[in-house]
């Protein structure tokens, strides 16, 4: 049987549709193992997944980006999440604030041992310039990541770093100088390696991962039952769950509509008691911003529908074009990939009411 045992791990895979990459293909020498299984990824593919930042900027793609630059992009693709100067809103945390000059010098942000300060931001916390701009450039903006240019990266950071008052307002952030504006990051000395939880000289001897800690089995409670709920407000607020869960896999997800309703087709919405367009509005990222009946950053559904029911082509337009100054000062960012019937189909669903 032991004989077998690496071809039948190996038609396991391919029955399962995973191609086995050039690890397993080739042998320690380089040797083909396995004739016509896997090949060598080319140099686009690999750019296409090498995309991390390093802490000492190693992956960092050449480029620049001003402050001025990066204020435009802000208040286009990022205020509405995050604040007009990242002091957030309901649903974030701010990710300015709680750092002084005195930070800037030392490197150390006082206010993390303070209990009484409210909260804690980004700045207060991150140690490394490559955190940000690594972050906003894989997963920002949150409805449509990976989407900004890389200028726009550097833009957005630098105008992130100059409302921190790390950076002053005609600053240019770029590959050339971002080390030196690593040097005045407000944290820069405040992560330790003390835990040893990764490998390397820098623990020093003797640094062991508390891993071997044993389990005090004295005086124990009931046995507890881990399990997540929602409470009944909220249960609807993102569709029903169990229908947006993968067919494979442990997790099914819980019905959380009462098991009536389904994601409604395009030009299947408007009519009344109409199933919402849950795929219409998970697919553009609706619901990153808006609840069913629960206000999130922007307005509930519910809401919308009470202020503005019947009115069809007004609905659509906003749906396109976003804007502010209706629910608030938050605004809506448009949304130039939503097709003009996609926007008539969610327009229809509110305009009669926006029924779960």
């Amino acid at each position: 049987m032991f004989s077998l045992r690496k071809p039948l791990v190996l038609l396991a895979l391919l029955a399962m549709g995973v191609a086995a990459g050039p690890a397993a293909a080739q042998g320690k020498s380089g040797e083909d193992r396995y004739p016509g299984v896997g090949r060598n990824a080319t140099g686009k593919e690999v750019l296409a997944w090498d995309i991390d930042v390093r802490p000492d900027f190693k992956g960092l793609p050449p480029g620049s980006g001003s402050v001025q630059k990066g204020m435009d992009v802000w208040e286009a693709k990022c205020a509405s999440c995050h604040g007009v100067f990242g002091e957030s809103n309901e649903v974030f945390s701010p990710l300015v604030g709680g750092t002084t000059a005195e930070d800037i010098r030392t490197g150390h942000v006082a206010r993390l041992k303070d209990p009484a300060f409210p909260g804690r931001t980004t700045l207060m916390k991150v140690a490394t310039v490559s955190t940000l701009w690594d972050y906003i450039n894989r997963a920002m903006p949150w409805n449509a990541p990976k989407s900004l240019s890389t200028e726009e990266v550097y833009a957005v950071t630098a105008y992130l770093l100059n409302l921190g008052g790390v950076v002053p307002e005609n600053f240019t952030l770029s590959d050339s100088n971002i080390a030196e504006v690593q040097q005045k990051l407000p944290n820069r000395n405040g992560m330790t390696t003390r835990h040893a939880l990764w490998p390397g000289n820098e623990f020093g001897k003797g640094a062991r991962p508390d891993v071997l800690a044993t389990a005090c089995m004295s005086n124990c409670g009931p046995a507890p039952t881990l399990r997540s709920a929602l409470p009944e407000h909220a249960g609807n607020n993102h569709g029903n769950l169990a229908q947006q869960n993968r067919l494979v896999g442990a997790q099914r997800g819980i019905t959380t509509d009462g098991g009536a309703s389904k994601a409604a087709q395009p030009g299947s919405a408007g009519k009344s008691g109409s199933a919402a367009p849950t795929a219409l509005l998970e697919k553009n990222a609706c619901m990153a911003c808006h609840g069913m009946t629960q206000k999130l950053v922007g307005p509930a559904f519910s809401d919308i529908a009470g202020k503005h029911g019947g009115q069809l082509d007004y609905l659509a337009g906003k749906v396109k074009t976003g804007g502010s100054g209706v629910w608030g000062s938050t605004p809506m960012p448009p949304q130039p990939n939503l097709s003009d019937a996609d926007a008539r189909v969610i327009a229809q669903w509110l305009a009669a009411g926006a029924k779960p």
